[in-house]
């Protein structure tokens, strides 16, 4: 525990990127097995303690410290986990001795919603405060410490001198805490077996087509559509869904696990079909529908019939035992279009190629994209293999500009990690009516990117001298600043008051210049609503 602490702190106050790998490479060559697979699992993600939530430690705090300190102080830290390790009284009834992250896993893995605010004490009182700030962090999974899961996996693959990319495939068919990945890796031992294993496999990923000249005849052009990507492996009769991240989706989504009729590995994107008149169901619906099956563990009936899901698919990475990824764009399609007809038309069909004359005309087609469901347009090399990762000169993302709108800051609240200090995410409005004529503002959005680190302490500075009310980490400020705010869609919302939900809101722009009274109204949001 003292040596991933330690860590912990390092990679606390530690910006590089270059320092942060080579932190994470020296610790896990130097801790023994099981307690580096364990710390692995900590900083990418994969750890869960049902038993032990943030909540858990905020009654812990307020059963041992003044309910009201407490809250003043985890406001202005910004972070439960470190408020919690400063505030935490010292027992001099108990040695400090601090467990194994082994120990500390055994410990939590058979805590309960009951008997955890009995037992976590133990093991927080044998503690020193840099030793509490990691157990939290690690017990209740929220890191956020500048490190992703990536990241980590690239220090794995830096430690131990192998390709990246091979701990990312066998990474997603292993459990923690990795034996036969360190084995591999550390041991010189033969690569994980994961043969018989659906396994995720790392995705090709594209750079922004900005200012890049490119020879269209080269590329294929094809439709970037406004669904999450998604890949789909069969192996041996057992099939997995796995987000872009690698995360395990398949619960979420029970109806696609018995249709791929062979073993494969196919790449795509995830929709939801929208109903047309009549009550049957049509192409695809728009983000705002595909996201109320996000996230859930069970998937009710109803929501299966209203909202079935299936993939559009943009590539074929194995067949049949076959690895295709050395091979050719062009070949890979070829074989995927030979594919559809043994694949059930209900949870399967292909992205359609676009073709344009020249760029002029293909900018033309990407200008009339607005009211489906679309991002933008995917520009591929015909000759391109498939290959992990961003590879210059191979694919290219062109998305369809975004719409824009001008928006009162209403509310702020501190940031996490390293802007935890900062007044930085931001939540603004529009007016419902005319100003002049009293209209109040309606929240419509919140943001958190878009902005220098000039402007944002500018942008902290404002909201401390504006404050008007407090609720608890949030800040109500005086109407007085506008946000030009970019967006890609914006949908119809039940769950907000203005009847509106926005698709990824980002600050375009600060109009300090800008009178309120002058910022958009709902209506010309909800004119460009297009469910």
């Amino acid at each position: 525990m003292e040596e991933f602490a330690a860590l912990l702190q390092a990679l606390v106050y530690t910006t590089g990127r270059n320092r942060k790998l080579t932190l994470i490479a020296r610790y896990l060559r130097e801790t023994p097995d099981p307690d580096r697979g364990w710390a692995m699992a900590a900083l990418t993600g994969e750890l869960d303690f049902p038993a032990v939530k943030a909540n858990t430690i905020r009654n812990l705090m307020k059963e041992r410290v003044d309910p009201v300190l407490w809250s003043l102080s985890r406001d202005f830290v910004g972070d439960t986990a470190e408020t919690a390790s400063l505030l935490w009284p010292d027992n001099p009834a108990v040695d400090k001795n601090p467990p194994s992250l082994t120990e500390v896993v055994e410990t939590l893995v058979n805590l309960t919603r009951n008997s955890a605010p009995l037992e976590l004490p133990k093991l927080l009182d044998r503690l020193e405060e840099n030793e509490r700030f990691a157990l939290i962090k690690f017990a209740t999974g929220g890191m956020r410490i500048g490190v992703s899961a990536r990241l980590a996996k690239t220090a794995f693959a830096q430690a131990f001198d192998v390709s990246v990319e091979e701990v990312e495939e066998y990474w997603h068919a292993l459990e923690a805490p990795y034996p036969e990945l360190f084995a591999w890796g550390a041991e010189g031992a033969d690569p994980p077996d994961v043969s018989n294993r659906p396994m995720f496999r790392p995705f090709m990923l594209a750079h922004p087509l900005e200012e890049v000249e490119v020879e269209l005849s080269e590329y294929a052009a094809e439709w970037k559509w406004d669904g999450i990507r998604i890949q789909l492996v069969r192996v041996s009769g057992e099939t997995r869904l796995y987000s872009r991240s690698g995360d395990d989706i398949s619960a979420t989504f029970p109806e696609l696990l018995d249709v791929l009729p062979m073993d494969a590995v196919l790449d795509g994107e995830l929709m939801v079909r929208g109903s047309v008149q009549g009550g049957e169901t049509g192409g695809a619906a728009s983000f705002n529908a595909l996201q109320q099956r996000l996230g859930r563990k069970t998937v009710s009936k109803k929501m299966l019939a209203e909202l079935p899901a299936f993939v559009r698919l943009y590539d074929v990475l194995l067949l049949e035992g076959g690895d295709l990824r050395e091979h050719s764009w062009k070949e890979r399609r070829r074989k995927l279009e030979g594919l559809m007809s043994r694949l059930p038309t209900s949870h399967f069909d292909l992205s359609k190629l676009v073709e344009a004359r020249d760029f002029a005309h293909l900018a033309e087609i990407r200008a009339g994209t607005r009211d489906d469901a679309i991002e933008g347009l995917m520009l591929k090399r015909r000759n391109s293999a498939y290959i992990a990762g961003r590879k210059v000169g191979l694919w290219y993302k062109w998305k369809r500009d975004p719409l824009l709108i001008d928006c009162v800051l209403m509310y702020a609240q501190r940031g996490s990690g390293k802007r935890s200090s900062f007044y930085s995410d931001y939540t603004f409005g529009c007016w419902d009516g005319d100003p002049d004529q009293g209209a109040e503002l309606l929240p419509v959005g919140k943001a958190y990117s878009g902005f220098t680190d000039a402007e944002l302490k500018k942008l902290d500075k404002l909201v401390r001298q504006t404050t008007l009310n407090r609720f608890g980490p949030v800040r109500e400020v005086e109407r007085t600043l506008v946000f030009e705010v970019a967006f890609d869609s914006v949908h119809s919302s039940k769950r907000h008051k203005s009847g509106l939900a926005m698709r990824f809101p980002r600050i375009h722009c600060i109009r300090w210049d800008k009178p309120v009274h002058e910022a958009d109204r709902i209506e010309a949001l909800r004119s460009l609503i297009r469910d």
